[in-house]
């Protein structure tokens, strides 16, 4: 199992750029309300070079940038919503795949069916924003 801490978003988008293969990679992000999931999920997406708006899909799920990255929000509908509108079967498609929300159910979910995942719990730490990345490998 691949664990890191950083401070600094950039710092982590480089990192899992690094460990990615750039195919088919789900990020579980958890956090706190308002603790900047949204915010990675716009930093990540500018760092691949699109121009696009990013907004938080809380009402539509699953906003969609580029046919690039795929943006998830669970928080409404929880797990049973994320099976029930058939979005497991969508992170089969290569590409980047960001979960807010995520929890342990839904990683224990994509345990048994073999997706590896990277998760990204984003704290608040001292002053700043703390990233602790963990690779489900």
């Amino acid at each position: 199992m691949i664990s890191f801490k950083l401070y600094n978003i950039e710092d982590v988008i480089v990192k899992l750029k690094n460990i990615t293969n750039n195919q088919n990679v789900i990020i579980l992000l958890q956090g706190d309300l308002a603790s900047g999931k949204t915010t990675f999920v716009k930093e990540f997406v500018k760092a691949l070079g699109l121009h696009v708006e990013v907004n938080s899909p809380t009402f539509s799920i699953m906003n969609e940038y580029e046919n690039r990255v795929c943006h998830y929000d669970i928080y409404q509908n929880g797990v049973e919503g994320f099976l029930q509108n058939g979005l497991l079967e969508k992170l089969e498609e290569p590409k980047y795949h960001l979960v807010e929300w995520a929890d342990l159910k839904l990683e224990e979910i994509l345990k048994s069916y073999g997706f590896e995942f990277l998760k990204i719990e984003i704290k608040n730490m001292k002053d700043k924003r703390g990233y602790i990345c963990t690779h489900s490998k």
